[in-house]
């Protein structure tokens, strides 16, 4: 799977997933616009979300009405540092829940593919490529490293000296 991010103007970005776009904005507090949640927003909403798909999943499977059902996820920072430690997910099950799937249903909720992930978390690289076309190395820079005064050079060739 591949996202494209782009910058749609002001403190906004966007990423194109497939069909969809995911809008985010800084806060007003933070330069943006508020038009949007703030990247890390959408990260925590993540967690919660993924909870509730499979929550869903589940209900949806055994015939479980989910209209009175709701999730509330608690995210607790270490104030110092500005770091999260700590995620809660509370189900609230209406009084009409069968007893027997209480149980099953946590368990189906720890398979959350962003928890999964995040007990897990892969490499992240970060790596720069240009949009440029491909310059052959002789047409921009000698191979050896030795520099070159413009005097040296021929019309057309990098040098290392301004014009």
């Amino acid at each position: 799977m591949e996202a494209q991010i782009t910058f749609p103007g002001g403190k906004r970005v966007e990423a194109r997933l497939g069909p969809h776009v995911i809008r985010t904005d800084q806060s007003l507090d933070h330069g943006g616009g508020g038009s949007a949640p703030e990247p890390y927003d959408l990260f925590l909403a993540a967690i919660g979300t993924c909870a509730g798909a499979y929550v869903l999943g589940f209900c949806d499977a055994r015939g479980i009405p989910t209209s009175d059902i709701v999730i509330t996820q608690r995210n607790l920072f270490d104030e110092a540092n500005k770091v999260l430690e700590r995620v809660t997910l509370e189900i609230a099950l209406p009084l009409t829940f069968p007893e027997k799937y209480r149980a099953p249903l946590l368990r189906a909720v720890e398979g959350c593919k962003v928890k999964r992930t995040l007990l897990s978390p892969p490499e992240i690289a970060v790596v720069t490529a240009s949009g440029l076309p491909k310059v052959e190395p002789s047409a921009a820079i000698r191979k050896d490293s030795t520099p070159r005064r413009r005097s040296e050079c021929d019309e057309g060739d990098a040098c290392d000296e301004p014009v």
